[in-house]
């Protein structure tokens, strides 16, 4: 027999056309979107208004299956990161952050990362696939089966974590149709965020298919700046990146933004001139500026700014009619923080190993 069909990974108009393959009307696959995602139903036996040769078929042909949670952590300040076994040694891990009326999700995409930004720790455990669709719906629903139990949901869904997301672009996009889906999570496309460090090309493809918000991890106001922190500059340089931006906040129309990142590290990106050139670079797209301390990990190079350093930052910011969010740290405790979810990479890269041998050194120098 084929390898059974996971139906997290179908979006509405695949399980329509899967029942239409079947000689059925494209309503069965709603029908079944809602027994799976309002209802919770994984026994086919139970989706008693569909054809019974059809729940038989599912029962031998798919299956509802989620990735295993190897480790759930819970931060002292709430925030909770599951370890998920996602197959052949590799673990992705996602986070939830608690807010007042809000719970926001923080997904991966891939088993580490292909980029190599320098000041993120995912980068530096190398690369060793893309996850399908239903992987990276499956931490949604075990995110809710986890909040349900006080009566809460996810509210919001960041694609943040481990990857790159427009580097596995049929599978985010899908992820996320299910994830706005009236039938399935129904959550707003304004709540709804894809994370790109600037993979050009399919931002504009993504202007084709979905109007799902998105965040662009620019960290630095100039190429020479950027091409050391976010490699993937040297290919898409920042006036291409922009010109993107421009396509896509045009596409989703009026009264919608763009969110930019900003990582703010020690001397190398805080100055109030670097500021000053954040704020002109940025001045004809409509946009919020996420200001984001920088979050240590091991042998990274890098320190975070102090408190006065920062507020300066984004004091500049908002003089220039910036509407400047300062993201407060959560989860560090756990390494659940922005820039230190790593999980565990079966990497096909030598990028791990080189990361690993630079902790060492650093960790010798320490002791001498």
């Amino acid at each position: 027999m084929s390898q059974a069909i996971n139906l997290y990974g179908l979006d509405r108009a695949a399980l329509e056309d899967l029942f239409v393959q079947h000689g059925q009307k494209p309503f069965r696959g709603r029908q079944l979107m809602k027994w799976i995602y309002h209802q919770g139903l994984t026994d086919f036996a139970q989706m008693t208004d569909l054809p019974k040769h059809m729940r038989e078929w599912l029962v031998e042909n798919t299956t509802l299956d989620l990735p295993r949670v190897d480790e759930h952590i819970v931060s002292k300040d709430g925030t909770c990161k599951w370890v998920l076994d996602v197959g052949e040694g590799n673990l992705v891990e996602a986070v939830v952050i608690p807010e007042k009326g809000r719970n926001t999700l923080c997904v991966s995409s891939q088993v580490g990362c292909m980029l190599n930004c320098s000041f993120c720790s995912t980068g530096k455990q190398g690369f060793n696939g893309n996850l399908p669709a239903h992987m990276i719906v499956g931490q949604m629903v075990i995110a809710n089966q986890m909040l349900a139990q006080r009566g809460e949901r996810v509210t919001n869904v960041v694609l943040m974590g481990m990857g790159e997301p427009l580097l596995n672009f049929e599978a985010a996009v899908t992820a996320t149709n299910v994830m706005t889906e009236d039938l399935a999570f129904g959550l707003s496309k304004r709540r709804v965020t894809i994370s790109t460090a600037g993979v050009v090309p399919a931002i504009y493809e993504l202007a084709q298919v979905t109007d799902v918000s998105l965040a662009i991890s620019l960290h630095a106001p100039t190429d020479e700046q950027r091409d050391v922190l976010v490699p993937i500059n040297r290919k898409y340089p920042i006036s291409e990146l922009l010109a993107a931006c421009q396509h896509y906040v045009q596409h989703l129309g009026a009264h919608r933004k763009l969110v930019f990142e900003y990582t703010l590290i020690k001397g190398v990106n805080d100055s109030l001139d670097d500021a000053r050139g954040l704020a002109d670079l940025l001045q004809d797209i409509p946009c919020k500026i996420n200001l984001i301390p920088f979050n240590p990990f091991p042998a990274s190079g890098y320190k975070q700014p102090n408190s006065g350093t920062i507020y300066a930052f984004q004091t500049q910011l908002m003089k220039r009619g910036y509407t400047t969010m300062l993201r407060t740290t959560r989860g560090d405790d756990i390494n659940a923080a922005c820039g230190q979810l790593v999980g565990q990479v079966k990497d096909r890269t030598k990028r791990q190993t080189r990361y690993l041998a630079k902790v060492k050194a650093a960790s010798a120098e320490e002791i001498v």
